[in-house]
């Protein structure tokens, strides 16, 4: 077999072309289609070139790279509350005479292709081609793969904690406890890797390596809070500082239970038929076998998307004031999926998803919470095996999800505030 058949027997090839389509769509809606739309009241017209990619999160990376960490416990908003991995490696780059812009950008996005490839690759040893393929697409059109691209932590994030999931599922405890150290040094949510681990170490009667391992992974986190407690006398400044962003924790009943009333109150009557034509598609689901019969209930949806959902293109003033339909449904939806995938994928990767869930359902926050869910691998994990069992619904989903990224993108050009 020549090395071209075994790029392609590897889903190379594959991986390479859904990160590079979809990294196409963002760049197009950015630079080209967003120019051309109106401004919303609270945004601004869109920057070429490298700025494009540039914005929220971001200005604290680069505030990280250029002065260094801050932090006063008045609670107020500091760059603490940031890990520094991303910080450190995008210094690393610009002493090659890189702006911060450039180098940031490079590596997230060379970091997400790695995460794609990583991905595929775990998928595929335990549950073949198709599978890994539509659970690659999932991950790479997700419509917050967009952060795979700007200048955010996601394709780093999504790159250490899926190698470090691999390797503890193939019992490779010296690279996932490596993996997973970067995994909380890039971001808190890494965190959860070190429950993940212990309880499958234990589940599974595993050896003293993969405790130690287990334990190892916090290291990132907790040379972080050794700095922090040498720069600013306190070793959990970056828990403290989250004051800034959020007045309580717990799980944000009220805002969830708005939301809610806000999908409701906005057209009663589509809410209904969205809850009723998803429990014949539901019930129906084995004899939508008729081409015409599936399209039009893919236009239909389409249609109800337009009436209550999230037209974001659309959406005029304060982002907040969206209705929050696909919210909902990518971070409950999610939650369920990987609920009824349970026994259908790696328990690291089960446990790591709820355990990554009751973290981020319990920040007192409703704000970026769909943005965290999608980097839990797992969920994406289930998506694709579903999607692989219903394929024909998975092309017109992975359409959807095309629209929703150029549609983001475009609102991130806008400078607007998307998750």
């Amino acid at each position: 077999m020549n090395q071209s058949q075994n790029i392609l027997r590897n889903g190379l090839v594959f991986v390479t072309v859904m990160w590079l389509v979809s990294r196409l769509v963002i760049i197009v809606a950015m630079l080209l289609i967003a120019p051309l739309l109106p401004v919303a009241e609270n945004a601004q017209a869109p920057i070429y070139g490298w700025d494009v990619f540039y914005a929220w999160d971001s200005i604290w990376y680069h505030r990280i790279v250029a002065v260094g960490y801050e932090f006063v416990n008045d609670g107020k908003q500091y760059s603490v509350a940031f890990f520094p991995l991303l910080p450190l490696l995008t210094r690393v780059i610009m002493y090659s005479g890189l702006s911060f812009q450039v180098a940031a950008v490079l590596i997230n996005n060379a970091a997400f292709l790695g995460a794609l490839i990583v991905f595929y690759s775990w998928v595929n040893e335990g549950h073949g081609k198709n599978v890994a393929r539509w659970s690659t697409a999932v991950l790479a059109w997700c419509p917050y793969s967009l952060y795979g691209t700007v200048i955010y932590t996601e394709g780093l994030f999504l790159l250490f904690s899926i190698a470090a999931l691999r390797a503890f599922d193939k019992k490779q405890h010296l690279s996932a406890a490596i993996w997973g150290i970067l995994s909380t040094a890039t971001r808190i949510t890494g965190v959860m890797l070190i429950p993940a681990f212990l309880y499958v170490a234990w589940k599974q009667g595993r050896s003293l390596k993969a405790y130690v391992a287990s334990l190892a992974v916090g290291s990132g986190a907790f040379l972080f809070s050794l700095y922090c407690l040498i720069r600013f006398s306190d070793a959990l400044a970056f828990v403290r500082v989250q004051r800034g962003w959020r007045e309580s924790t717990g799980f944000a009943r009220e805002g969830w239970w708005n939301m809610l009333v806000q999908i409701v109150q906005s057209s009663p009557l589509l809410f209904g038929v969205i809850i009723v034509s998803g429990f014949l598609l539901w019930r129906f689901r084995q004899k939508l076998v008729d081409i015409k019969l599936r399209s039009v209930f893919y236009f239909l949806w389409l249609l109800l998307w337009l009436g209550i959902g999230e037209p974001l293109w659309l959406t005029q003033g304060n982002p907040f004031g969206k209705i929050p339909l696909v919210k909902m449904v990518i971070v409950f939806g999610g939650l369920y999926l990987l609920w009824r995938s349970r026994a259908k994928i790696p328990l690291v990767a089960v446990v790591y998803g709820f355990f990554s869930y009751a973290l981020i359902l319990n920040t007192g926050l409703t704000a970026s919470v769909e943005r965290y869910a999608y980097g839990i691998v797992s969920v994406s994990f289930a998506l694709g095996l579903c999607l692989n069992r219903y394929r024909a619904w998975g092309y017109a989903i992975t359409a959807f999800f095309a629209v929703l990224l150029a549609s983001l993108a475009v609102q991130f050009a806008h400078n607007q505030w998307v998750a």
